[in-house]
């Protein structure tokens, strides 16, 4: 496995709290951070194809056409534009 590098900087509390975590499960800091950003990235990609997956063969199109067909209606409280 080729490996690269990459100068990490860290707001103190985050690299204060993977510390902890690492120490926990008795992997060092650098070893922690590459499974967490492996977990980040496999979840990234598996929704990305997921949706992708969902969408099929959809068009900007056909949701305009879903849309025009919605009830007119007010948001909810708390769902207002801001």
């Amino acid at each position: 496995m080729s490996k690269g590098t990459y100068p990490l900087k860290l707001p103190l509390s985050i690299k204060r709290a993977a510390e902890r975590l690492a120490k926990e499960d008795q992997v060092s800091l650098n070893q922690w951070i590459a499974a967490a950003v492996a977990e980040k990235v496999g979840v990234v990609e598996t929704a990305a194809e997921f949706f992708k997956q969902r969408a099929g063969s959809a068009t900007g199109k056909g949701l305009m056409k879903f849309l025009k067909n919605a009830p007119k209606t007010s948001p909810e409280p708390g769902d207002e534009p801001r």
